[in-house]
C-alpha cells in the first residue's frame, strides 16, 4: 500500500469508519470523510490509489467515477452451498415467484437491501409489484433461529478479523470468546467447500442454530459493519474489496459490482 493511496469514508461514518480511519492513519494511510454523496474535488484526477467504504449506495455514487472495484459475492452463493453448511434449504429466485409461496419462508435480497430480510407468513405479505419488479432477485430458505452468530473478514481465503454480532437474534457484539476455534474450523470448511465462488476479499457470517453450525450468508467487505473485529484486519479485507480497477486480480473480475452511471 502507497502512501498516496486514500481510504474514502461515506458521509454518515459509522463506528466501524470511524475505526477503520483511526486504523489508517497508525499506517500512514491517509482517511477523508466525504461531506456529500459526491466524489471530493480534491479526488478527481488526483492519480491518488482511493479505496472506499460505506454502504452500496455510496459505493454506487463514487465507485465508476473513481474506477473502483467493489467486489460482491455472487447473489446465488449461499444457495449453491451444501445443505450440511447452510443447515437448511435455501434457493435463488425471483420476487414474482416467491409471491406464491403459501407457508412461511425466510426472504431477503442476495445484495442490496431493497426490501426488509425477514421471516415471512407467505408470498402474499412480501412487497407487491407497484413497489418491486417480479424480476427482483430474491434468496428464500426454510426459517431457523440462530442462537449466535459471528462475522469473518476473509482474504485470500483466511480469516483476517472476525467477531460475534448477535445472540438469539438481538444484537450482541464481543470477540470470539471460547467458542473461537469451532467458529474459524467450521468456517474454514464454508470456505474450502466454496473454492473460487467467493471474491478474495469477502465477508462471511456464521452461526449455531439448535442443530449445530451454518451459515447465515456472505456480504461485501466495503460495506459491513466489524463489531468487535481487530480494525487492522478489517481494513485489509476492506481496502482488497473496494480498490482501483487497475489493481484487481484477474480471478476477482466475476465479483464485480455493477456500478451505475451517476449523472449530476
Amino acid at each position: 500500500m502507497t502512501t498516496d493511496a486514500v481510504l474514502l469514508l461515506a458521509p454518515r461514518i459509522n463506528d466501524t469508519g470511524l475505526q477503520l480511519r483511526t486504523a489508517a492513519g497508525r499506517r500512514g494511510l491517509r482517511a477523508h470523510t466525504a461531506t456529500t454523496w459526491r466524489v471530493p474535488e480534491e479526488l478527481l484526477g488526483s492519480g491518488q490509489q482511493v479505496h472506499v467504504y460505506g454502504g452500496p449506495l455510496f459505493g454506487d455514487a463514487v465507485g465508476r467515477e473513481l474506477g473502483l472495484a467493489l467486489l460482491e459475492p455472487p447473489a446465488d452463493w449461499l444457495a449453491g452451498l451444501p445443505r450440511e453448511l447452510t443447515g437448511r434449504r435455501v434457493s435463488c429466485t425471483t420476487l414474482a415467484e416467491a409471491r406464491t409461496l403459501r407457508g412461511p419462508a425466510f426472504v431477503k435480497p442476495p445484495v442490496d437491501k431493497e426490501f426488509a430480510a425477514r421471516v415471512y407468513p407467505d408470498g402474499a405479505a412480501l412487497p407487491g409489484p407497484e413497489l418491486l419488479d417480479g424480476d427482483t432477485g430474491v434468496l428464500v430458505s426454510d426459517v431457523v433461529r440462530f442462537r449466535r452468530e459471528y462475522r469473518l473478514f476473509v482474504m485470500d481465503g483466511e480469516v483476517r478479523a472476525a467477531s460475534r454480532y448477535a445472540v438469539d437474534g438481538e444484537l450482541s457484539v464481543a470477540p470470539l470468546g471460547a467458542d473461537g476455534a469451532e467458529v474459524l474450523a467450521f468456517t474454514g470448511d464454508v470456505l474450502a467447500a466454496s473454492g473460487p465462488a467467493l471474491p478474495s476479499a469477502v465477508v462471511v457470517d456464521v452461526g449455531t442454530t439448535d442443530d449445530g453450525w451454518a451459515v447465515v450468508e456472505a456480504n461485501a467487505a466495503w460495506a459491513s459493519g466489524g463489531y468487535a473485529a481487530d480494525p487492522d484486519g478489517v481494513l485489509d479485507v476492506v481496502l482488497r474489496s473496494a480498490g482501483p480497477l487497475a489493481q484487481l486480480p484477474p480471478a476477482d473480475l466475476p465479483f464485480l459490482r455493477e456500478l451505475p452511471e451517476v449523472v449530476h
